[in-house]
């Protein structure tokens, strides 16, 4: 099987179709099916439905205990699965009710783990050829394949290098030129950036997109990190407690979270309390604070079934806000009442503390714009960009 280059222009954006449960369309590389895993009474994963398709990175995202790494396991055949099936492509991985379970060796997939397992005794040219020679590939094949991976992984330079004097990052890349040495059908990836610094976590991120777009290998990878997810994930799955909370692109989830886990665990959140009022083409939030109005914001679409009166939280991304001066009398619509309580230069920006009427909240705001404690101000809100959710 020979290795699909195409150099791309810029890298590849987000699927452009996203949706939220399994299709069946053909483009379909693999599927999970009522997936379950249970240790001890314990279910780790709970029947779970994914579609990943080809060529796209899918990303499970989510907190530790959470089952995705049980999840990547079970499609890689290293773990046994208690309910559901597993197909990829045309081939049934696993299924309990047909009584089948591919071993992992006959799974055409390869897989990147945390710790890279990279052969100390070995040069970076034997470490990517071993899988080759696993499969019995004849010598001058096997070169040739091995200069060609090298080659797009950046490491030509290094092929003869003993692995022990190799780098994090290097390691890294090793660790993927051996797995896409052979042109699997799906790239599984555990963690693949948790042991690199930040320098190394930003250039690596760019390195496995640019390597998905030149080789079409469809990867799927597991995170705690949000920023890792949503800076190289085509879709993405929220797990939680072994379900999954919402699949779609990353903008889709971080902008229209649909369950308040996913709200929550994406980002960072101002939350002020309120009641819903106005009519029902002109919905606005009268906001409150320990009893005392801090202000309104106007033109808001609160979720299905709130009616005025409602008390509400409207949550707002610190990065969807500015903090002004406080003009003389009542804040304006869509401005919100606010008091400096501190502030820390980083260089790049100012890191500000604020009290809205006795709630306590972190902004932070571009180092043009300087205020000190002690300044009354109002943070102006887009109420495009605000989430209302009932409390």
């Amino acid at each position: 099987m020979s290795m699909r280059a195409t150099t791309p222009d810029r890298l590849r954006g987000p699927t452009a179709d996203p949706v939220d449960q399994p299709s069946g369309d053909s483009a379909v590389q693999l599927r999970l099916t009522g997936l379950t895993r249970t240790f001890n009474e314990v279910t780790a994963v709970d029947h779970i439905d994914l579609d990943v398709r080809k060529g796209e990175i899918f990303a499970l995202l989510g907190p530790s205990g959470c089952g995705k790494s049980t999840t990547l396991r079970m499609v890689a055949g290293l773990e046994k699965i208690d309910d559901g099936s597993i197909t990829m492509g045309e081939r049934t991985l696993a299924d309990v009710q047909q009584g089948t379970f591919l071993p992992s060796e006959k799974r055409d997939l390869a897989m990147v783990f945390q710790s890279y397992a990279i052969w100390p005794h070995m040069t970076v040219a034997q470490n990517v050829a071993f899988p080759l020679r696993m499969r019995r590939v004849k010598r001058a094949e096997r070169r040739r394949r091995v200069e060609e991976i090298l080659a797009v992984t950046g490491l030509e330079a290094m092929a003869d290098r003993p692995a022990t004097l190799l780098s994090g990052g290097q390691q890294q890349r090793v660790a993927l030129a051996r797995a896409l040495v052979y042109t699997p059908d799906l790239l599984l990836l555990d963690e693949p950036l948790s042991n690199l610094d930040a320098k190394l976590r930003t250039q690596m991120r760019r390195e496995i997109r640019r390597l998905n777009q030149e080789l079409g290998i469809t990867m799927l990878f597991v995170t705690h990190d949000q920023y890792e997810a949503l800076s190289m994930a085509d879709r993405l799955a929220v797990m939680n407690k072994g379900r999954i909370e919402q699949i779609g692109r990353p903008t889709d989830l971080y902008e229209r979270p649909k369950t308040p886990f996913v709200r929550d665990f994406l980002g960072r959140l101002i939350v002020v309390e309120g009641v819903l009022d106005g009519d029902p083409a002109e919905r606005r939030v009268l906001l409150d604070q320990g009893g005392r109005r801090v202000g309104l914001i106007a033109g808001v679409e609160p979720p299905a079934g709130l009616k005025n009166g409602d008390r509400v939280g409207v949550h707002l991304r610190p990065e969807d806000v500015d903090i002004k001066r406080r003009p003389p009398g009542e804040p304006a619509p869509n401005q919100v009442a606010a008091r400096v309580v501190s502030s820390v230069y980083l260089g790049d920006s100012f890191e500000y503390v604020l009290d809205i009427a006795s709630s306590q909240v972190l902004l932070d705001a571009p180092r043009r714009v300087v205020h000190q404690p002690g300044d009354e101000v109002v943070i102006e809100v887009d109420p495009q960009r605000t989430m209302v959710w009932p409390l």
